[in-house]
């Protein structure tokens, strides 16, 4: 298997790259999702499946999903899979919402082998491929300078691109907000265990991304997750001096970025 160099793994570029098609594979909490995808127009050309997660979702448990997804799907080729945590290298490094088992598990060769059929898998972080496909295909095309996506469910994850370039694994869910780590006071999953009203709970995401706003100054700020149904609800209360879009691939981002990324590294 071919490793990753650090070059590639600082700089996903998704602004141009190859027609072609590659599989995705969006790995959550409650559910794991795969389809074919045309990475030249951001379709899928295959009915989406979806399949529980299993628990514990340990990395065997895990991949074997991933296979049964594959082998469905009868495919053979380049395959990216999404995964909730940092991965460096393929590496995961962290297990803030997943089994921790994870931690220290090569997640590339995990699910590599897991697939068999002479084809290879790369792993990148679930808010990343988001990131990746909403800049190619959704609210962030053509959109130059400093974008960040953020999406709100269980955890808040995020994906930091300059100019279209994603700068991987930035995990601004976990920045301190009222003391306290930030997901745990802004994430949608807050939102529904208290039983908060939009306008209550736009009031804590708007103090996390003014600080967002403040570290980084971006041009846009694109909102994901399950809310970003409803973005007319909670985006307008907002006091913010940048621009928000609520995401435009919705349930297909993190498939369509792992599959862009995937024919982008695996491809080469």
């Amino acid at each position: 298997m071919r490793s990753r160099s650090a070059s590639e793994e600082q700089s996903m570029v998704v602004t141009g790259g190859p027609d072609g098609q590659a599989f995705g594979v969006d790995i959550g909490g409650t559910g794991m999702k795969g389809a074919v995808v045309d990475t030249g127009t951001g379709q899928l050309v295959t009915e989406r499946k979806r399949i529980l997660t299993p628990h514990p979702a340990t990395p065997e448990a895990v991949a074997g999903v991933v296979a049964q997804l594959v082998s469905d799907a009868g495919w053979q080729g380049p395959i990216g899979a999404t995964f909730p945590a940092v991965i460096k290298h393929g590496v995961a490094q962290s297990a803030a919402n997943v089994d921790p088992s994870w931690v220290g598990t090569d997640a590339d060769k995990t699910f590599t082998q897991a697939v068999g059929d002479n084809s290879e898998v790369l792993v990148l972080n679930d808010a990343d491929a988001a990131g990746i496909a909403e800049a190619r295909y959704g609210a962030a095309k053509g959109v130059a300078g400093v974008v960040i996506l953020l999406t709100f469910g269980t955890g808040i994850g995020s994906a930091l691109l300059i100019d279209g370039v994603l700068v991987p694994n930035t995990e601004l869910g976990h920045l301190e907000l009222d003391g306290h780590d930030a997901e745990s006071r802004a994430a949608a999953s807050v939102r529904d265990e208290h039983g908060m009203s939009y306008k209550k709970w736009s009031k804590r995401v708007d103090a996390y991304m003014q600080h967002v706003e403040r570290l980084f100054t971006p041009d846009l700020f694109v909102v994901g997750g399950g809310v970003s149904k409803n973005a007319e609800k909670w985006v307008p209360l907002l006091e913010l001096k940048t621009p928000v879009k609520p995401a435009q691939l919705l349930n297909d981002a993190g498939i369509v970025g792992a599959a862009i990324a995937a024919i982008e590294h695996l491809g080469e």
